[in-house]
């Protein structure tokens, strides 16, 4: 379904994003490291389902502008966004629910990587 150079990138960085995330639940819940843990997850989402940059535009612009998405593929990429868009505003001290958030955007991803990297 993905080619194998967009397929190690989407597992690399959804790795990395889960262990980034367990970094942080240990050590310190720095919201900057939580959402860069949270970005790597949507990119790995990215890169399986294609083009990145071609993927992030779209999304971009959907976010931006619409209510409600009809695809339902789409309307996850742009609720991923948008809750990433609440862990970036939300102030040094809450910490507790950036991770939270964070860690259901990786689990998500996650399946979703799983799902379209795996090689049947």
């Amino acid at each position: 379904m993905v080619d194998d150079y967009r397929r190690g990138w989407a597992l690399r960085y959804i790795r990395e994003a889960t262990d980034q995330l367990k970094t942080c639940q240990q050590v310190a819940k720095s919201i900057s490291l939580i959402v860069d843990a949270a970005r790597k997850a949507q990119a790995a989402i990215y890169f399986s389902l294609g083009d990145p940059s071609s993927i992030e535009s779209i999304v971009n612009e959907v976010s931006d502008g619409a209510k409600t998405v009809e695809n339902p593929v789409l309307r996850c990429l742009v609720e991923i966004e948008r809750a990433l868009q609440r862990i970036e505003s939300l102030p040094a001290s809450a910490g507790e629910e950036a991770l939270k958030e964070a860690n259901e955007i990786v689990r998500v991803a996650s399946g979703i990587v799983d799902l379209l990297t795996s090689k049947d």
